[in-house]
């Protein structure tokens, strides 16, 4: 098993910057790609960002390419997500997630994720 806790989250105003961050704990070994999902009041969980853990193939959400800028350390098992010029269309509830499919593609679809984390709010106000 693998456990995902999320932190970093909270409320900033339009233009500032937050840092999330997300520690994996258990069978990390089995981790491939690690990504972050966000869900909106009333809205479908969507794909903001995915890395795998043993490639440089990072992808984004064509609404946070140029603001947001995942990375990770797989020493510490840890994936974070830098988000600058924060908007408020990015608040939302993130997600970690996890990725068992044994391979090294950042899938952005979220049935391809196996582990979630508990979520972190973010809230942007104008």
């Amino acid at each position: 098993q693998v456990q995902l806790v999320e932190s970093g989250g909270g409320l900033v105003q339009a233009g500032g910057s937050l840092r999330l961050s997300c520690v994996a704990s258990g069978r990390t070994f089995s981790i491939y790609v690690m990504g972050w999902f966000r869900q909106a009041p009333g809205k479908e969980r969507e794909f903001v960002a995915a890395i795998p853990f043993h490639n440089d193939r990072t992808r984004y959400a064509d609404s946070v390419k140029g603001r947001f800028t995942i990375s990770r350390d797989n020493a510490k098992n840890t994936v974070n997500l830098q988000m600058n010029s924060l908007k408020p269309e990015d608040t939302a509830v993130y997600y970690c997630a996890a990725d068992f499919s044994f391979t090294n593609y950042p899938r952005d679809d979220s049935a391809a994720y196996e582990y979630w984390g508990q979520g972190t709010q973010v809230t942007i106000s104008s």
